[in-house]
This record gives structure tokens, C-alpha cells and sequence, in this order.
């Protein structure tokens, strides 16, 4: 176990005028209150918080840190009190504390709901002061040294969201060596069988991999020194997760690999960066595609270096990084790391602009309400690879690699992006989801008439521009379903002959809204307008709240309504009576047909585009503002169609008996990857007729299904299901193999 003076030498070693005191006071209070506790691994508690401290020392934070470390778990493990802490360590010490603290005590729906919880409010407390997380990152750390102790099912979901959610984040504020440790560890546990290949195949190179280091460093070392220049040499195995990363992207085996041995350059000035590259590059014949310069365009977390790959002495690929001691510094710990113990007080995100992605991800979780969309959209924009374009005055945007126009309209702000129009790039007007490249210079094209596409979610590429669309389209859908509901209850209210208009105004709006588990009115009519609420219910429910004596039936036509029908009978012409009629045959359809799990008054329109007839297999599509459309089951516009807008209809008298189809899932080859699918398919009640599944090289499984469903809604939607496991990168309906050539593709 750490003791408290190892962690005290540090602190004093890089803070000579650190408040030692108060550091000890900490340790002693965690002790007391800690006191009997102990782990699973059988060590007393107050190692864990012991050694978070001492990881904090290592990245050479403040003295507040180093105590909250102490301190972080008393809170929620002990009886200790925030006001306990606040009064013996002051309110700075109490609000990190009140930061990193878990918010277990607080029931959530699932276990998925509590971890996006536990991330907003760390989100929320790293935007007031970034070493809430940078102390949550030390906790998760030395959590997953002692992982061995847990039990298979939680290391691989600690591990998981390790992997998913804080090593990302590390990276992003510049902790690089926290993030490499977080990523082997929880790569150790996700994937033990490629970790332990990949650390055997690399301690049986080892020695020889040790010797080439000392060679190449050897050889740089005296380059330095014939031209003058100081600097040291560094040379390292790169660590066993980006390996396997770059074994995956490349699809090549262990023995094929190359790279795996990088080496840095650290010189005492920038111009020195530049000198090293070229006498690098004039002594080993450099890779052509493989130079970086993040020294003068930095990375979003401000990481600055030169990266070039040469062909080394063996002639095989190498890795060389040149940077200044200050980059190097800031790379290995942080920039957050260095404006606290420089500054030695409190670093809120909204006041250095490194951080402007931390803002943007407060903007975004405001909006999004729904936990798993938000878990999502924050993994879609913490894993990505940068490029660098730039805006007609030349500022330097970053945006994730593939990012389009429509990203960096938002990126510049976001009434540019709600009104974007088009794009140019280097003065060329280009299709709006063209991937932009780095240098690119990039103009929008704005028109206050135009408003987000549902069709840009198909190729942004950041959490900002996604949110953004997403909040947009839910609006507006919104206030088009709260319209057609109320119409359809006022038109439908006619035919029960209930004035729907002046019933409403009669009644307790919050008491019938309450009736169907509904907050509002507008609520009430959004779910009427999806047809997940039967008209004819809400009108019984308002004829029962008003009572005989209250209600407001529509009897015969007054004179006035008669006068207005003889008009419209005079009216009419040949043409007015095929329309007429026209709409007597729409009617007949109409009537004859039967919604599965929905009412009979409904508004209910045929397509154009494929005029379904009785006998055809038919669909229906919730339009906004225009009720149900009815479509052939075959028509290519429900073959791109939203799932979750479908709805099950037949025609009277129809056969529901299920008919078999087959479906082909691309999905990466995992433990337990069939027992998902098959989950999914059990889930919705649809039986599995044939299948089979294949591994391929490239570590990838094919599955192909015969299943049996009673419709193609029901297919639709199993197969956008089975599209939000992680694992599976491709869903696709497919025909027999005697009718290779005429296979079906869903539109994502």
C-alpha cells in the first residue's frame, strides 16, 4: 500500500510550497472514516484512496486535487458529510468532492439510464472545474488495476465503459498516458484472448525489439550531436491496444506488422523540431502519405508534434515524434495538468478555449432528454480522427474525419447550420454530404427558408450538428402531430356527435390527458396523431367526464347547413361527380380495411405513387399532418421508410398467417454474438426457420436467416432492432441463393 509521505514527496517535489498540512489532514480524516472498511482484493479501503492520490501526484496537480483524491469516496462510503467537508477543507475541496461523487443513491429505470446520469452530472461539475474529471479518471484507473477481484459479468462492463467512455475522454483533455493504461486494461478484459496473444508474441520479441531501440537511439542520438543540437532520444513498444487497433484496420496478422516500435525526439527550441525532421528524412527514405504536422495545426485537445514514419536500418516501417520538452510535457500529462499547478487555482472550462468541445457537449446533453440517445451521440463524437479545415477568413476549424458541410455550418454556429443551403469547397459549389479533407477552405451557403433535413443524419459526423437535427425534427414533428390529432378528434368527434371544440372547454384538460398516462393536452393529441392513442377512446373518455346532461351533441343540419349543402349540389358539374365518386371508391377501401393494434377512425389516405387495390399486401405510413397512407408492401418509398412509422394493416378478411423471408447480418465475430440476435428475434415473437453463420479471415461473421413473420412491418422493425446491437454492422433483407443478382437492400 502507498503511504502518505511517498505522495507528500512528490507533491513538494514539483510544489515546494504545497500545504502539506492539509494534505495530512485529508489523508487522516479518509483514514478515520475509512476505518474497518476494506476491499475485495482483502487490502484495507484507504488504498484505493491512496493510490488516486498518488496517481494525481504523478500528473503533478494542486493541492486541492491531491486532497479530493483522499477524500472522493468518504461521501458516498462513510457517514462523512459534504458539510463536514466543506467546513474542515473549504467549499473549493467540497464541490470537486460533490463532483466525482456517484449518484447510486437515485433509482433509475436501467442500468444504462444511470450511467448517462452519472455522466451528465460530471459533464455538468468538468465545466465548472476540469479536475472533477481529471480525479474521476484517477479513481477509474486504479479501479481497473484491481478489476481481477470483480466478477466476469461486471469486469466486462466496467471494462466496457471504461473503453467506451473515460479513455476517450482522457484523451480529449490530454492525459495520453492515462488513456493508453485504460485502454490495455479494459482491453485485457473485453478481449483476454487477443490481449494475451499479442503480450506473448510481443515478450518473445522483446529482447530483440530492446536492442533495435538502443540502436536507432544511438544513431539519432549522435545525428543531434554532429549538427548541434540538444535533445534526447525515447524509444518505446507501442502499447498492446493500438496494436490490435492497427492489426484490425490494416487486416494484417502480428508477424506482417509494421510500426510497432516508435521513437521521440524532445529538443529544447521549435526551430530544433524542424532542423531533426530534415536530417531524419535525409537519412531514412520517409513514408510517403505518413508526415503530420500537429505543431502548427494542434489536435483539438492542443497535443503539438511532428510525426513522420521512415524506413528504418532494417528497412522496415518506424514511428519518429519530434516535439519540444514544453509539447512533450503537455502531451504525457495534460494540458488541463499544466494550467492547474502553474496557476494553482481553478480551471472552469468556459474560460480557455481548448475546451471547446466540452461546451458543445453541454449544449447538446441540454436537448437530448432520452439517456441512450445521449450515451450514443457522446460515444459518436469522443471516438473520432481529426482534420482541419478552414473558414474563408481562415480560422481553423477541427472536425472528425468524413465530417461534411453541414458538420462545419454548425461548427461555425448553429443558426448557420439550421439555415445551411449548400457549400463550397475551394470555391467549387459541392454536394452537401461530400466528406470534406484537411486544408480544405470551406464557404455555407445559408437561406433563412431552409431548416434541417432528416437526410443529414444519414452523414454528419459530430454530436453538435447530430443534436442539433435531431431537436429540430422532433419539434416540428411534434407540433404537426399535436395538429392532426386535434383534427382527427374533431372530425371523428362529429361523426359521434360530440362538438369536440366546445366539449374540451367543459372539462379538466389534465384530468383526460392523466386518463392515457399523458402529462398535457398537446400530448394527448401527439398520441393520437401517431395513432398510439384510439380516437375513439379519448372520445369516450370525454363523453364520460361530461356526463349526459353537459353534452354537446350535433343533431340534424340547421337551415344554415342545409342552405350551404343545396349550394354545394348546385355546384356540381360532370367532373365535380367523377370526383365524387372517386372519393366514394377511396371511402369503400377505406372502410374495408382493419388496423392491427389501432382504431377504425382513423384518417386514412391511399399512396399515388403505387395505388393499392384489395389483394395487394399492404402497409401503412404515419404521414405527418395527412393521417395514415396505405402503400403496397413492395412500394420503394416504404422500402426507405422510417420503421417506427409503419403500421400493420390487412385488408378485411385477409390471412394472417406468417410467411418466411430471409435476412443477412455482417457483424463482427463476437462471444456470444447469435445468442443477441436470436434475443432480438425472441423479443418480437419471430421464429427462426433455417440459418446458418460464418466466420470469416478478416474477423467478421456472416448469418443468414429464414425467418417467419406475419408482415413486412414486423420485418421492418426486427431489422432495425437487430441494427442497434453494437456488433452487427449490416442488416440487409436478401432472396434465395437460386436469385443471387435481385437481393434487396433496406435503406438505412
Amino acid at each position: 500500500m502507498i503511504r502518505i509521505q511517498e505522495i507528500l514527496d512528490k507533491v513538494q517535489s514539483y510544489r515546494p510550497d504545497s500545504d502539506v498540512e492539509s494534505i495530512r489532514k485529508a489523508y487522516v480524516f479518509a483514514a478515520a472514516n475509512h476505518a474497518g472498511q476494506v476491499r475485495l482484493s482483502g487490502e484495507p479501503y484507504l488504498s484505493h484512496p491512496l493510490a488516486v492520490a498518488d496517481t494525481l501526484a504523478d500528473l503533478r496537480l494542486d493541492d486541492a486535487s491531491i486532497i479530493v483524491g483522499l477524500l472522493h469516496d468518504t461521501v458516498e462510503d462513510t457517514h462523512a458529510t459534504l458539510e463536514e467537508i466543506e467546513e474542515m477543507f473549504g467549499p473549493e475541496v467540497a464541490e470537486i468532492v460533490d463532483g466525482v461523487t456517484k449518484i447510486s443513491q437515485i433509482k433509475f429505470d436501467s442500468k444504462e439510464e444511470q450511467q448517462a446520469e452519472n455522466i451528465r452530472k460530471m459533464i455538468l461539475a468538468m465545466s465548472e472545474d476540469i479536475r472533477v474529471l481529471i480525479v474521476k479518471l484517477a479513481d477509474r484507473m486504479h479501479n481497473m488495476r484491481t478489476l481481477d477481484f470483480q466478477k466476469p459479468e461486471k469486469q466486462q462492463r466496467i471494462a466496457k465503459e471504461t473503453m467506451d467512455i473515460y479513455a476517450p475522454l482522457a484523451n480529449r483533455i490530454g492525459l495520453h498516458r492515462v488513456k493508453m493504461e485504460l485502454e490495455d486494461l479494459s482491453f485485457k478484459y473485453i478481449k483476454p484472448d487477443a490481449y494475451d496473444q499479442i503480450a506473448t508474441w510481443l515478450n518473445r520479441h522483446r529482447q530483440s525489439d530492446i536492442s533495435y531501440i538502443a540502436d536507432v537511439r544511438c544513431s539519432i542520438g549522435e545525428m543531434l550531436r554532429e549538427n548541434e543540437i540538444t535533445g534526447v532520444v525515447k524509444g518505446r513498444i507501442k502499447h498492446i491496444y493500438s496494436i490490435f487497433r492497427k492489426m484490425t484496420a490494416q487486416s494484417v496478422s502480428l508477424d506482417e506488422m509494421h510500426d510497432i516500435i516508435a521513437f521521440r525526439v524532445i529538443v529544447a527550441e521549435l526551430k530544433d523540431c524542424y532542423a531533426v525532421l530534415g536530417l531524419v528524412h535525409a537519412k531514412w527514405r520517409p513514408v510517403p502519405g505518413r508526415f503530420k504536422d500537429y505543431i502548427s495545426m494542434p489536435k483539438g485537445n492542443m497535443y503539438q508534434s511532428l510525426h513522420t514514419t521512415v524506413a528504418g536500418p532494417r528497412g522496415e516501417r518506424m514511428e519518429i515524434q519530434i516535439r519540444t520538452e514544453e509539447m512533450d510535457r503537455l502531451a504525457e500529462n495534460g494540458l488541463a495538468s499544466h494550467w492547474l499547478y502553474k496557476e494553482g487555482s481553478r480551471v472552469k472550462a468556459k474560460d480557455v478555449r481548448q475546451f471547446n468541445w466540452l461546451r458543445e457537449m453541454l449544449d447538446w446533453q441540454k436537448v437530448e432528454n432520452d439517456s441512450k440517445e445521449f450515451l450514443r451521440t457522446l460515444r459518436f463524437d469522443l471516438f473520432k480522427d481529426e482534420i482541419y479545415v478552414f473558414t474563408p477568413n481562415g480560422e481553423v476549424k477541427v472536425l472528425p474525419e468524413n465530417a461534411t458541410a453541414v458538420d462545419f455550418a454548425y461548427q461555425v454556429h448553429s443558426k448557420v447550420g439550421d439555415h445551411c443551403a449548400g457549400a463550397k469547397v475551394n470555391s467549387k459549389l459541392v454536394p452537401l454530404p461530400t466528406p470534406l479533407k484537411s486544408g480544405d477552405y470551406v464557404e455555407i451557403i445559408t437561406n433563412q427558408n431552409r431548416h434541417p433535413s432528416r437526410d443529414w443524419l444519414k452523414y454528419v459526423k459530430t454530436a453538435k450538428a447530430r443534436s442539433r437535427i435531431q431537436h429540430y425534427i422532433r419539434t416540428e414533428e411534434r407540433e404537426r402531430t399535436v395538429t392532426l390529432g386535434r383534427d382527427i378528434l374533431e372530425k371523428q368527434g362529429r361523426r359521434f356527435g360530440v362538438n369536440f371544440q366546445k366539449a374540451i372547454k367543459e372539462i379538466d384538460e389534465q384530468k383526460l390527458a392523466a386518463e392515457f398516462n399523458l402529462k398535457t393536452l398537446d400530448d394527448l393529441y401527439s398520441a393520437v396523431g401517431y395513432s398510439h392513442v384510439q380516437v375513439q377512446r379519448v372520445l369516450r373518455a370525454l363523453q364520460t367526464m361530461l356526463g349526459p346532461d353537459k353534452l354537446d351533441t350535433q343533431g340534424k343540419p340547421d337551415k344554415t347547413e342545409k342552405d350551404g349543402l343545396l349550394q354545394q349540389q348546385q355546384r356540381h358539374t360532370p367532373e365535380s361527380t367523377v370526383r365524387e365518386a372517386e372519393k366514394r371508391e377511396e371511402q369503400r377501401k377505406a372502410d374495408s380495411i382493419s388496423i392491427t393494434g389501432g382504431g377504425d377512425d382513423i384518417l386514412l389516405r391511399f399512396a399515388k405513387c403505387c395505388n393499392p387495390v384489395p389483394g395487394d399486401h399492404i402497409i401503412g405510413y404515419i404521414s405527418r399532418g395527412r393521417g395514415i397512407t396505405v402503400h403496397t408492401a413492395d412500394c420503394p418509398t416504404i422500402i426507405a421508410a422510417e420503421p417506427e412509422r409503419l403500421l400493420s394493416i390487412n385488408w378485411d378478411g385477409q390471412r394472417e398467417d406468417p410467411f418466411p423471408t430471409r435476412i443477412h447480418i455482417l457483424a463482427k465475430n463476437v462471444k456470444g454474438l447469435l445468442h443477441m440476435v436470436s434475443g432480438v428475434l425472441m423479443d418480437e415473437n419471430i421464429n427462426i426457420d433455417s440459418g446458418t453463420m460464418r466466420s470469416n479471415v478478416d474477423g467478421r461473421s456472416e448469418i443468414n436467416l429464414v425467418v417467419e413473420v406475419r408482415d413486412t412491418v414486423q420485418l421492418y422493425q426486427v431489422m432495425s432492432k437487430l441494427r442497434h446491437i453494437k456488433e452487427v454492422l449490416e442488416v440487409v433483407r436478401s432472396v434465395a441463393p437460386e436469385s443471387k443478382g435481385k437481393q434487396v437492400e433496406l435503406v438505412e
